[in-house]
């Protein structure tokens, strides 16, 4: 059997970088297919994120660093349209200093893109909630929309087998969290990625239960992921699972040295979110793209705002199989933490005709 049925991980997953200019409309090409989800954030000033998905509409915003509700036509600048090999974007009014822009003179950006279905998204009916679905089975990705109703609830994510970790927000009014599922953690704790603080037990979100090959478990827990109280909310999340040589969402354990805990992903990374799940710390997006050559440490923050810095305190060496931690900052390798990650692939570790792949 081969060892990956992904060779090019680049046809699922993609990163573009660029400089704003103030075009009306800009259009951006190369990708290698279309994107269904498109995560933007400037790497030189303080604006905030900008998640755009196929599923919801390309024109509407959400801010992965804040409780906002979602945006459509974000003044500032928009993602407009999905094309087949990329993306186009819409110019915002500008001032000296804007949240969550996309293309402003004088502001350098990364765009994440991640490949859905390939198609419209499909009416789900597997849970006791109706959803929504955009699912690349293929490369374990999938986008979910789905209003609330009472009581606990289930929901068909569409990826035909357990998803190791979602991420859901609730888009109709602002105050919700982004609440985050990790199978490292289980089904009674969750993580804010809209926040900082360490995994908080709740046997209620998740009601305890772990999702199934068709559905994921939800409650209605006065807001997050299931908001009944003062009338239906709508919600979207995003599901992954593990594929060998593509993608891994996993956890390790920091030892507090320079020569730093190695983790295994069976791949070269393309791009890396962490979290310490036991303490207070920031979520963590480094990527072999802004980052060409080890050490890798040209850090932004998902739950932030923040600008791009080259942070020794995130440092870490890119590998043919995994990645390294050569840091010792308690918000990546603190010595006896636990930390939670998700993980996609520039090269499988070895191809589907067993060529490795060399280090870089």
């Amino acid at each position: 059997m081969a060892y990956t049925t992904i060779d090019d991980p680049s046809e699922h997953f993609n990163t573009l970088i660029w400089s704003g200019n103030n075009a009306s409309s800009r259009s951006f090409t190369g990708l290698g297919f279309s994107p269904d989800w498109t995560w933007i954030k400037s790497r030189s000033d303080g604006a905030g994120h900008g998640l755009f998905d196929s599923v919801r509409g390309a024109n509407k915003q959400l801010n992965s660093g804040g409780t906002g509700a979602e945006i459509t036509n974000h003044q500032f600048g928009y993602l407009s349209s999905f094309d087949s090999d990329g993306f186009n974007l819409t110019e915002g009014t500008y001032s000296s200093y804007e949240s969550g822009d996309t293309n402003m003179t004088g502001r350098t950006y990364v765009g994440w893109n991640w490949r859905g279905s390939d198609s419209n998204a499909v009416s789900n009916s597997d849970g006791s909630i109706t959803s929504t679905v955009s699912a690349n089975t293929t490369a374990g990705f999938s986008i979910v929309t789905y209003t609330s109703a009472a009581g606990g609830q289930t929901i068909g994510h569409g990826l035909g087998v357990k998803p190791d970790m979602y991420i859901i927000k609730e888009r109709t009014t602002s105050g919700d969290d982004w609440f985050v599922y990790h199978s490292a953690l289980g089904e009674g704790k969750k993580l804010r990625l809209s926040g900082t603080s360490a995994a908080e037990s709740d046997t209620n979100i998740w009601q305890n239960t772990a999702p199934t090959t068709t559905v994921a478990y939800l409650q209605n827990d006065g807001g997050g992921v299931n908001q009944n109280t003062g009338g239906n909310q709508n919600y979207v999340g995003y599901f992954f699972n593990n594929v060998k040589g593509y993608s891994k969402m996993g956890s390790y354990t920091g030892n507090g040295s320079t020569d730093g805990t190695f983790v295994y992903t069976g791949f070269r990374p393309a791009w890396i979110l962490r979290k310490s799940s036991s303490n207070a710390e920031i979520w963590s997006i480094l990527d072999s793209t802004r980052s060409p050559i080890n050490y890798a440490q040209d850090v932004l923050r998902a739950n932030t705002g923040d600008a791009e810095g080259s942070a020794t305190w995130s440092t870490i060496d890119i590998l043919s199989n995994g990645f390294k931690m050569r840091a010792t900052d308690a918000s990546t390798n603190g010595s006896g933490n636990t930390y939670i990650y998700m993980c996609f692939a520039s090269n499988p570790f070895v191809d589907s005709n067993g060529v490795p792949v060399t280090a870089r």
